[in-house]
């Protein structure tokens, strides 16, 4: 969250780098961070405790096999628009709520499904010098209503058993390693 003693020394479209100032045992020093608006991820399991996954043709990566989701905001502007809101007591809106948001978007968007029940599972913090949480959520409970994809994706559902799920989260075939991380302590859970 930004604060008074933060500064934005550069700022794209979905990532910024700040520069914050303490003062520890009152000697100044400047911590560099970079920083990224906060995104979701679905696990859904279907009623016979299968579970939706999409398989994604991405740039720079070839075909990933992913857990749905995508972007709560849709640039940093946006979400450092609401942080200064939220410091405002007469406009305090929890993140949680914006999530959702993002998470009914990304389910109906990427896999064609609308959740009707959704429940939040963890968050997984990227790292100290660089801010960019995941939202993670179990939808076991939604209303198929087809795919709303954007001109360029390419993403196909597949419908996969928790072991295959597993053997993709091991195998190196999903790339996005904080997923495999939430994948496994979701299915250990389960046990």
């Amino acid at each position: 969250m930004q604060s008074k003693n933060q500064k934005i020394v550069y700022q794209g479209k979905m990532i910024e780098i700040v520069h914050e100032t303490l003062f520890p045992n009152g000697k100044e020093i400047v911590l560099e961070k970079g920083r990224r608006a906060p995104g979701v991820r679905l696990i859904i399991e279907t009623p016979d405790g299968e579970f939706l996954i999409s398989k994604e043709e991405r740039f720079g990566l070839g075909i990933d096999f992913r857990l749905p989701g995508g972007k709560v905001f849709d640039s940093l502007i946006e979400y450092n628009d609401f942080l200064v809101k939220q410091k405002d007591p007469k406009n305090q809106k929890e993140i949680l709520e914006k999530v959702k948001v993002a998470v009914i978007r990304e389910g109906m968007e990427e896999v064609g499904v609308k959740p009707i029940e959704m429940e939040f599972f963890c968050i997984s913090k990227c790292g100290g010098s660089f801010e960019w949480d995941l939202y993670y959520f179990v939808i076991k409970k939604y209303e198929q209503v087809g795919q709303k994809l954007e001109e360029h994706e390419k993403i196909e559902v597949k419908k996969i058993s928790k072991d295959e799920l597993k053997e993709l989260a091991l195998s190196g075939k999903m790339k996005e390693d904080r997923s495999v991380a939430v994948i496994l302590k979701y299915l250990n859970k389960k046990l």
